[in-house]
């Protein structure tokens, strides 16, 4: 795969570009499985997975989408283009994300309405942000991820 043309010139600016488009993806689908998990009071681990499907969800949608577009191809062949390096990305972000979670101890929270739920959030989005930068730096220098 060739790599893509960017307006931005800076390998590090350009994954900072990509990681928080990836970002976006995960932390729709984390947000959402961490406010289920937590108001039906499934445990600490079983929110954990609810979050980590629905990212993964989330972030490979807004992966293939603007590839099926671009390239005027089918949900088959977009994610043949970007599976590998979502999957990378979205991990690192993931594991980033529910480790500072858990440590604060907002999937731990009672009710979605206790300050802790959302101060876990705040802690972990940039967490799994600064995990995953130098992730998709490389990826991308090695055009195991595209940009979308």
């Amino acid at each position: 795969m060739d790599k893509p043309e960017h307006r931005a010139s800076s390998p590090w600016l350009i994954s900072a570009q990509v990681t928080l488009h990836c970002l976006v993806g995960c932390v729709i689908g984390e947000v959402i499985g961490l406010m289920i998990g937590v108001a039906l009071g499934l445990g600490v681990w079983r929110t954990i997975g609810l979050a980590t499907t629905l990212a993964y969800l989330t972030g490979f949608a807004l992966g293939v989408v603007p590839i099926m577009r671009r390239e005027h191809i089918g949900f088959i062949a977009a994610l043949k283009i970007i599976w590998i390096g979502e999957a990378i990305s979205i991990g690192i972000m993931e594991v980033a994300m529910n480790l500072v979670d858990y440590l604060v101890g907002g999937v731990q929270a009672a009710s979605l309405l206790e300050p802790i739920f959302w101060i876990g959030l705040a802690a972990a989005i940039p967490a799994g942000f600064l995990a995953a930068w130098p992730i998709n730096w490389w990826l991308l220098e090695r055009n195991l991820k595209a940009c979308h």
